[in-house]
Order: C-alpha cells, then structure tokens, then sequence
C-alpha cells in the first residue's frame, strides 16, 4: 500500500451540516433515536431553513479547514416556509460556479432533501460524504 494510500485511509474529513430545522434536522434527530450509527465526522448547524444559507457560508466553511458542506433541505412541496429549498437550490446552483471558479471540487459541496421521517436516509447521506471525501483527501487552499 503506498503512503498515499494509508494516508486517506486513516484521514477522516471534516464536515459541516446546515440542517433545517423542520425536516433535515429532524431526520438526524429520527436517526439518533432510533440508535442509528452514522459517522462522526459531521458538525450539524440547525437553520430555520435552507433557503436561508448563504454560499458565502460555505465558501468561509471550507476556507477554514472544513473538509465538506453538506446542505439539508426539505425535499420538494415539503418546506415549511413554502419555498425555501427552491430558494436553497438556486444557491447552491450559484455555489457550484464558485467552486468552480476557485479550482474546489464540487464533490465537496452536497445538497441533499431529507424529511423528518428518514432517518435512514440522513445516515446514508452522511456515510457517502465521508466516503466521497476520504477519496478525494484533505482540502488544500492554494492562497495567490
């Protein structure tokens, strides 16, 4: 195994979750009392809504040390404030560019529509996360 290899093995990525608080949260809190595992890798930020994330969170978040953003929304006809997470997908489309733009990978960055009652789906989501990170390995800023 070459040292690369053994290095993202053992690396354990950095997430940060913006949960809202109606459906996305409340599926991660569906899974934790259901005694479901999931990875320990994510830090979760309740919102009120999704639609009220800003890309500049997430641009700040990975230019901190954070390794991936993951968004929680509530799946579509769904959203308590009626179109919120229409709201959140125009944005994260307009985060995708900027990724883009600054050479990050957009794997790094997952919008994902979770409801109160999946909690299997909310530790799924975050197991890929993990999983697509320790691929791709830490996040290096190049500072110009």
């Amino acid at each position: 195994m070459s040292a690369k290899e053994v290095e993202q093995t053992s690396y354990e990525p950095k997430i940060l979750m913006f949960a809202c608080n109606w459906c996305a949260y409340a599926g991660l809190d569906l899974a934790g009392t259901s005694r479901l595992t999931y990875p320990a890798n994510v830090t979760v930020i309740r919102t009120m809504c999704s639609g009220r994330i800003d890309p500049s969170f997430v641009i700040k978040a990975l230019t901190e040390g954070i390794d991936g953003v993951l968004i929680g929304m509530c799946n579509y006809g769904d959203c308590h404030y009626i179109d919120g997470n229409y709201k959140a997908m125009k944005r994260f489309l307009l985060l995708q560019k900027m990724l883009h733009d600054l050479g990050i990978e957009m794997e790094r960055v997952r919008i994902e529509g979770i409801s109160a009652s999946e909690g299997l789906k909310a530790k799924r989501v975050i197991s890929e996360m993990v999983h697509t990170l320790q691929k791709l390995g830490p996040l290096k800023i190049v500072e110009e």
